[in-house]
């Protein structure tokens, strides 16, 4: 069959390698210049198959009330007369219940774990090189409340079998020796050993550059105007170069994939929450991370990419509004000079991308009520730790091939219900 899968950020180019591996006919078609160009640019670098969670979950309203007002907020709301904005917070908080939360986090576990295997798979039979590491990701607690509140976060991992270490003090010391310098800082953490760390970036590019090499074709530059549908199937996609035909179209456009879906009747509660990050040169390695560690108070990962640290978090729903606040600098600044003060601030970037956010956390992948027409969005926060689990997936289900993990409850219908 001849697909097209419209973006070209990470979800875009592992659905058509994966595509492309299973012998199809790809054509990847994007508005920008290049693969990875929007939200897989500069994220937070952390490959995180056990520290996955949705963000809707118990407690969360009264603790966002809270950060509203904190000078260091990880939540940063800016209201605006915007349905879709209304109507996806509505749903989100409709699912912070503690019923919710552990069937959300199942099924998000389900995909990342998948993931994780798929990765590993593609990283033995391609050498692909993207600074990555494979020494896990430190969720950081500062206070024995959030130690404490760990707990719900223990009880799934070791329901689906995911590798966790409860650490005190020094434990986390032990793993990240550069903490020693902020000990009197933390109380403790919850270790995945599992987790890996990479730049998602030069990942998403190496891939696309073996991808060409396969056979798939990429269209940039192109303006995305509407899928082509005859007789209720999609055949294609209209450009401002023309109409692309396809068998099969897939949808992997983050953000932007609801308007393109919804004339043709398709209600896909995916929103757009911005985040930051900075990318800081190393000056001294001794004071500086060697994995990911998610500091639990800020919402924030700190990352070891090669000679840099990626700094990157928080959570603003702003619409899609990109501007760089000095204020939300000074957070991502705050976090990681108070725990590694090995990096260079005055040489460093920084960025924002708008991380497309389901209400229930779980991406949406899998086929749609329009013949032919697939979507595979809305990770969130978690695109590059479930990239190659979601794109595998999908090739499978384009293909009709039995999925290798249960896809039942992941597909778009799960909102009709």
């Amino acid at each position: 069959m001849k697909i097209a899968v419209l973006g070209s950020g990470v979800i875009g180019v592992t659905s058509a390698w994966y595509l492309a591996q299973a012998g199809h006919e790809v054509v990847v078609i994007d508005r920008q210049t290049g693969p990875a160009l929007e939200t897989s640019f500069a994220n937070a670098g952390e490959v995180s198959f056990g520290y996955c969670s949705p963000w809707a979950a118990p407690g969360i309203p009264r603790k966002a009330l809270k950060w509203l007002f904190m000078e260091h907020a990880p939540l940063i709301l800016r209201p605006k007369l915007d349905a879709a904005m209304l109507s996806w917070m509505a749903q989100m908080l409709a699912n912070c219940t503690s019923r919710r939360y552990a069937v959300n986090k199942s099924r998000m576990l389900r995909l990342a774990d998948y993931s994780r295997t798929a990765l590993a798979e593609l990283r033995r039979d391609t050498n692909i090189v993207y600074d990555q590491r494979m020494q896990g990701t430190l969720q950081l607690f500062r206070t024995q409340a959030q130690l404490d509140a760990s707990a719900k976060d223990v009880k799934a991992l070791a329901a689906d079998g995911i590798p966790y270490e409860v650490l005190d003090r020094d434990g986390c010391i032990r793993v990240e020796p550069a903490l020693a310098a902020a000990r009197d800082k933390i109380v403790g953490g919850l270790l995945t050993p599992k987790d890996e760390t990479g730049d998602c970036f030069k990942f998403t590019n190496a891939l696309a550059e073996m991808a060409e090499h396969r056979g798939v074709r990429f269209a940039y530059g192109r303006t995305i105007r509407r899928i082509v549908t005859e007789a209720g199937r999609a055949v294609g996609v209209e450009t401002d170069a023309g109409v692309e035909r396809a068998d099969v179209v897939v949808v992997a456009l983050g953000s932007h994939s609801p308007a393109l879906v919804r004339p043709l009747g398709i209600r896909l509660p995916v929103y757009p929450v911005k985040g930051y990050s900075m990318t800081i040169p190393i000056v001294d390695a001794a004071r500086a991370p060697e994995s990911t560690v998610m500091d639990e108070t800020y919402k924030i990962a700190i990352t070891r990419l090669g000679d840099r640290i990626r700094v990157g978090g928080m959570a603003e729903i702003s619409g899609y509004d990109r501007t760089l606040h000095e204020a939300r600098r000074r957070t991502l600044e705050h976090s990681v000079t108070d725990l590694f003060p090995g990096g260079d601030l005055a040489r460093a970037s920084f960025w924002s991308g708008l991380r497309p956010m389901t209400p229930d956390g779980t991406p949406v992948i899998g086929a749609t009520k329009v013949a032919g027409l697939f979507l595979n969005t809305g990770h969130g926060t978690l695109g590059w730790t479930m990239s190659c689990g979601s794109g595998r997936l999908l090739a499978d289900l384009v293909g009709g091939r039995p999925a290798e993990i249960d896809a039942r409850d992941l597909a778009v219908a799960r909102y009709a219900r």
